[in-house]
């Protein structure tokens, strides 16, 4: 990405930033940072103990027990590979905010890796996780836009600019005010 996008890009990310605040302290589904923590990083003999207490965490909601069992399947070190659950995780995470698992949700439809290719959810996904706070995100939507045909391209623009009037209205409904008025 040129200096120039960057900095555009970042400004943008910046006008957000306090409806990143607002959103952390209302609830808000589309920009929430992952607060619960589970360990996979463990010793042999512990991972039977472990992954179930991630898998709890999971199933009680905790975005980043979910995208930590997505990287579990994912990586297959530990474990037999299995992308159909690595998948299952890091889309229940995407749907909280999770940025990281958004931007491996996004690499994942960019790269067919376990999934049809899909540059258009790539795409989206990738800039969800850029707003997000995956700095990676960005670079790699680029490499998505590359790929792009102009008619993909506004395809995935218009379904970015819906997902964001949408959440622009939630902040406006939740409490009154419009989206761009100072937080309290």
């Amino acid at each position: 990405m040129n200096r120039t996008g960057r900095a555009l890009s970042l400004g943008c990310l910046l006008l957000l930033q306090p409806l990143l605040a607002h959103a952390q302290a209302g609830g808000n589904s589309l920009l929430i940072p992952a607060m619960g923590r589970c360990t996979l990083n463990t010793q042999p003999q512990d991972l039977a103990q472990a992954l179930a207490a991630c898998q709890k965490a999971s199933d009680e909601g905790d975005a980043q027990a979910q995208y930590e069992l997505g990287e579990f399947y994912y990586d297959g070190k530990n474990a037999p590979r299995d992308l159909n659950q690595a998948l299952s995780y890091f889309e229940k995470a995407s749907l909280q905010g999770h940025a990281q698992a958004q931007f491996k949700l996004g690499t994942m439809f960019f790269h067919g890796d376990g999934v049809p290719a899909n540059n258009v959810q790539a795409y989206i996904l990738l800039k969800m996780a850029a707003v997000n706070g995956a700095e990676d995100a960005l670079d790699t939507a680029d490499e998505v836009t590359e790929k792009m045909p102009r008619e993909e391209l506004e395809i995935a623009t218009q379904v970015l600019g819906q997902i964001f009037r949408k959440y622009l209205m939630e902040l406006q409904s939740a409490d009154g005010r419009t989206p761009f008025a100072p937080l309290p």
